[in-house]
């Protein structure tokens, strides 16, 4: 077994602080990675205090990673000593599924292993996160950095990335559609990115005006304030989608009537309460509600050589390991532009 130093978490109440704990050995099919950055994800959050479900103790957080591999197994074919390489939300699946075999894994019926607060397929070894010296992953679910600069912009399309990429790409948005993204954090900084990028008209939906310079600056073509009751009555029937990326609570039908005839709102953030929906809203013009989460792993590294070519990277800002209670704190607030990236020399310094 490999000693790891890394960061994290012994009940729900406790902070984020140094652990240490085991990985495997390096097996035949296994790549070793020593991490060079780490994202933070809300999702981290909600794990760490156990509020998606009970969560696996101690837990490591961390699924936006990218570092350099250090030891391969015989078998690897994949990746060599030396390259760039990324770990995502999942590391395993069943394998044998439909959506496992379509390159779906995430939607495995059995399913994926969660490359934190979970356990490997033999349901007894405990999954660790990317807050942490080095991971050790099978090359199947390793994916390539084809980036060479800038890689603590990369980590967060791991998640914040391939979140957006995904419904995006399954809707077909592209040139001549009017894509609304409704609220501007991690998620929809991305989605902003993207859905220009794809060619589509793209307005920010925000209750924040603040937001306005940067939505534009971001790629938007158009920004509307969501708490102004004209703005919303100007806009009904405006938008082919609206990807909505926000985790807090709120009214989906106010933002259903914004779409148009066989509209689609494209739902990744995950708000406390059950949403009350009314039928009327979606049987009066055919609209529909598409939930979508991350990619499979061909997916995701077809995404992160778009973002080569194109030259989309996250914008983040850089903390130190000790420093990750008090980001949590800000990500709660809404206070970071756009995602926390942790620089992992500062937890071997």
């Amino acid at each position: 077994m490999i000693k790891v130093h890394g960061y994290g978490a012994v009940n729900p109440q406790a902070p984020v602080a140094p652990i240490e704990f085991e990985r495997r050995d390096v097996g035949p099919k296994d790549v070793k990675i020593d991490i060079l950055y780490c994202g933070v994800c809300h999702s981290d959050i909600h794990m760490v205090r156990s509020e998606w479900g009970p969560s696996v103790y101690p837990i490591v957080p961390g699924h936006e990673i990218v570092g350099t591999i250090t030891e391969v197994g015989a078998e690897v074919t994949k990746f060599k000593v030396g390259d760039l390489a990324g770990v995502g939300v999942f590391v395993d699946s069943c394998r044998e599924c439909p959506s496992c075999k379509k390159g779906q894994e995430q939607y495995c019926d059995e399913e994926m292993t969660p490359t934190y607060n979970g356990y490997y397929r033999d349901g007894v070894t405990q999954t660790f996160g990317g807050y942490s010296s080095t991971y050790v992953i099978d090359e199947a679910y390793t994916l390539h950095i084809p980036f060479t600069k800038e890689l603590e912009r990369v980590a967060p399309l791991l998640c914040a990335g391939i979140t957006t990429y995904s419904p995006l790409r399954y809707a077909g948005v592209g040139k001549g559609h009017k894509v609304a993204v409704l609220g501007l954090g991690g998620l929809g900084h991305m989605a902003v990115k993207f859905a220009a990028s794809f060619g589509a008209e793209v307005t920010m939906l925000s209750t924040s005006p603040s937001k306005e310079a940067d939505a534009k600056a971001l790629g938007a073509h158009h920004f509307a304030l969501s708490t102004d009751p004209a703005t919303m009555e100007s806009l009904k029937g405006s938008f082919d989608f609206i990807l909505n990326t926000v985790a807090a609570s709120h009214d989906l039908n106010k933002f259903l009537g914004l779409l148009k005839v066989e509209g689609k709102m494209l739902l990744v953030g995950i708000p406390p309460e059950a949403a009350e929906v009314y039928a009327a809203t979606l049987i009066s013009k055919r609209r529909s509600i598409v939930g979508s989460m991350i990619g499979g792993i061909a997916e995701t590294q077809e995404m992160l050589d778009y973002c080569a070519e194109h030259n989309i990277l996250s914008d983040v800002e850089m903390i130190n390991m000790k420093d990750v209670n008090e980001a949590y704190e800000r990500v709660i607030k809404s206070d970071v532009k756009y995602r926390f990236v942790i620089d992992m020399k500062s937890l071997r310094d």
